[in-house]
Protein backbone atom coordinates (compact mmCIF):
# COMPACT_ATOMS: atom_id res chain seq x y z
CA UNK A 1 0.00 0.00 0.00
CA UNK A 2 1.49 3.28 -1.08
CA UNK A 3 0.49 6.11 1.21
CA UNK A 4 1.07 9.76 0.32
CA UNK A 5 0.64 12.58 2.78
CA UNK A 6 -1.99 15.10 1.86
CA UNK A 7 -0.18 18.43 2.04
CA UNK A 8 -3.21 20.21 3.50
CA UNK A 9 -3.57 17.54 6.15
CA UNK A 10 0.12 17.69 7.03
CA UNK A 11 0.15 21.45 7.36
CA UNK A 12 -2.90 21.26 9.63
CA UNK A 13 -1.06 18.78 11.83
CA UNK A 14 1.94 21.06 11.94
CA UNK A 15 -0.23 23.96 13.10
CA UNK A 16 -1.68 22.04 16.01
CA UNK A 17 0.24 22.52 19.22
CA UNK A 18 -0.19 19.87 21.80
CA UNK A 19 0.43 21.52 25.10
CA UNK A 20 1.80 19.15 27.69
CA UNK A 21 1.55 20.48 31.19
CA UNK A 22 3.30 19.04 34.20
CA UNK A 23 0.84 18.13 36.95
CA UNK A 24 0.68 20.47 39.92
CA UNK A 25 2.61 19.16 42.87
CA UNK A 26 1.46 19.24 46.49
CA UNK A 27 3.48 19.07 49.67
CA UNK A 28 2.22 16.64 52.28
CA UNK A 29 2.59 18.42 55.63
CA UNK A 30 2.80 16.69 59.00
CA UNK A 31 1.66 18.84 61.95
CA UNK A 32 2.97 18.71 65.50
CA UNK A 33 0.78 18.01 68.50
CA UNK A 34 1.50 17.51 72.18
CA UNK A 35 0.18 13.95 72.39
CA UNK A 36 1.42 11.75 69.54
CA UNK A 37 4.60 9.89 70.55
CA UNK A 38 7.69 10.73 68.51
CA UNK A 39 8.29 7.04 67.78
CA UNK A 40 4.82 6.80 66.25
CA UNK A 41 5.60 9.74 63.96
CA UNK A 42 8.81 8.02 62.85
CA UNK A 43 6.83 4.86 62.12
CA UNK A 44 4.32 6.86 60.04
CA UNK A 45 7.13 8.43 58.01
CA UNK A 46 8.76 5.05 57.40
CA UNK A 47 5.51 3.31 56.51
CA UNK A 48 3.67 5.88 54.39
CA UNK A 49 6.56 7.92 52.98
CA UNK A 50 9.14 5.13 52.64
CA UNK A 51 11.81 7.01 54.57
CA UNK A 52 14.80 5.42 56.19
CA UNK A 53 14.93 5.50 60.00
CA UNK A 54 17.41 8.39 59.84
CA UNK A 55 15.34 10.43 57.37
CA UNK A 56 12.17 9.78 59.37
CA UNK A 57 13.88 10.86 62.60
CA UNK A 58 15.11 14.08 60.97
CA UNK A 59 11.64 14.95 59.64
CA UNK A 60 10.04 14.05 62.99
CA UNK A 61 12.42 16.45 64.75
CA UNK A 62 11.63 19.17 62.21
CA UNK A 63 7.91 18.66 62.91
CA UNK A 64 8.59 18.78 66.65
CA UNK A 65 10.78 21.91 66.51
CA UNK A 66 8.97 23.94 63.80
CA UNK A 67 5.40 22.77 64.35
CA UNK A 68 5.15 21.24 60.89
CA UNK A 69 7.31 19.81 58.13
CA UNK A 70 6.99 18.47 54.62
CA UNK A 71 6.98 14.71 54.11
CA UNK A 72 7.36 14.97 50.34
CA UNK A 73 5.96 16.37 47.14
CA UNK A 74 3.33 14.46 45.15
CA UNK A 75 0.59 14.92 42.59
CA UNK A 76 -2.74 16.08 44.04
CA UNK A 77 -4.39 12.65 44.19
CA UNK A 78 -1.36 10.96 45.73
CA UNK A 79 -0.94 13.77 48.28
CA UNK A 80 -4.62 13.58 49.29
CA UNK A 81 -4.42 9.80 49.62
CA UNK A 82 -1.26 9.88 51.73
CA UNK A 83 -2.67 12.56 54.05
CA UNK A 84 -5.88 10.56 54.52
CA UNK A 85 -3.95 7.34 55.15
CA UNK A 86 -1.81 9.01 57.82
CA UNK A 87 -4.85 10.47 59.57
CA UNK A 88 -6.73 7.15 59.43
CA UNK A 89 -3.70 5.25 60.76
CA UNK A 90 -3.24 7.78 63.59
CA UNK A 91 -6.92 7.61 64.58
CA UNK A 92 -6.81 3.83 64.48
CA UNK A 93 -4.02 4.04 67.07
CA UNK A 94 -5.87 6.79 68.99
CA UNK A 95 -3.39 9.57 68.21
CA UNK A 96 -4.41 13.11 67.15
CA UNK A 97 -1.62 13.38 64.55
CA UNK A 98 -2.73 15.59 61.65
CA UNK A 99 -1.50 15.60 58.07
CA UNK A 100 -2.50 18.01 55.31
CA UNK A 101 -1.50 18.91 51.77
CA UNK A 102 -0.78 22.24 50.16
CA UNK A 103 0.21 23.40 46.72
CA UNK A 104 3.99 23.25 46.39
Amino acid sequence: MNFEWNKNHLSALERVKIEEKEPEMYQVILHNDDFTPMEFVVTVLEKWFHMSRRQASDVMMAVHMRGMASCGSYTKDVAETKAAQVIDFARMHEHPLFCSRELA
